[in-house]
């Protein structure tokens, strides 16, 4: 079994951290038409949840999101986005938090601080799935990928928190460079449109999706290269900068 000997995050006070103050991220990828979120599995309870943690008292909260990123994917300059505050006492449920303390061999008192309410500032982070590196948490055996359309059952309100990150990824289309994080450097239109749809979930017409793109003034289109095939070669963009509002 992983030691978890006196790390601050599970020591009963919480000293360090900010008291019910906590972050949750949603870390998407793109892998294969298929839009991933990556989720944690804590061990020998058989509950899943998303990457998060807390905000130490000298560190500012946009820096405890990309530490806590940084150290379950492995990634530096993260795409990161606060899109919501989850405060509502029905979220509140102590429950699952004493079920992984205490297969992890502690046994909490009633004060424990990882037993009190919280409040979670959620973010959505967009990543390159070739390049990251899932890593556990010290009270989880797994982190992992899963499409989106097939997660397991998230704990407490986890699933509302994707949601609300999905449809949150979704207005932002036409106003972030979202594909620039979660496609390949250079790209062709048909890829673009395959991440379209599937943020989406829904079949976009190819013309209208063609122009309508174009026509942001964010796509720089590159030189073809042909390949000498009966059939021309596609021609392959990258984004040039962000869309004028």
């Amino acid at each position: 079994m992983q030691d978890t000997a006196n790390p601050a995050e599970i020591k009963p006070e919480g000293s360090g951290f900010l008291p019910g103050l906590a972050i949750d991220s949603v870390i998407f990828g793109f892998h294969e038409s298929q839009l991933k979120i990556l989720i944690l599995e804590y061990r020998n309870t058989g509950l899943f949840a998303l990457p998060g943690g807390f905000i130490k008292k000298n560190e500012d909260i946009n820096d405890a999101a990309r530490r806590v990123l940084t150290e379950r994917t492995g990634l530096h300059d993260i795409y990161l986005e606060q899109f919501y505050t989850f405060g509502d006492i029905a979220r509140y449920d102590p429950e699952p938090l004493q079920k992984i303390l205490e297969a992890n061999g502690i046994t909490p008192t009633n004060d424990h601080w990882l037993l009190r309410r919280f409040v979670t500032v959620g973010y959505y982070a967009l990543v390159d799935f070739t390049k990251a590196v899932p890593n556990p948490d010290r009270l989880s055996d797994r982190c992992a990928w899963y499409d989106l359309g097939n997660l397991p059952p998230l704990m407490q309100d986890h699933q509302q928190i994707v949601q609300k990150a999905l449809e949150t990824l979704r207005a932002n289309l036409d106003h972030k460079l979202v594909g620039l994080n979660l496609l390949a450097e250079t790209f062709t239109m048909a890829d673009l449109q395959s991440l379209y749809e599937t943020i989406l979930d829904q079949k976009l017409h190819r013309s209208a999706f063609q122009r309508k793109m174009l026509s942001l003034g964010i796509l720089e289109r590159i030189e073809k290269k042909y390949s000498g095939g009966a059939h021309k070669a596609p021609y392959l963009y990258r984004f040039a900068h962000e869309p004028t509002p």
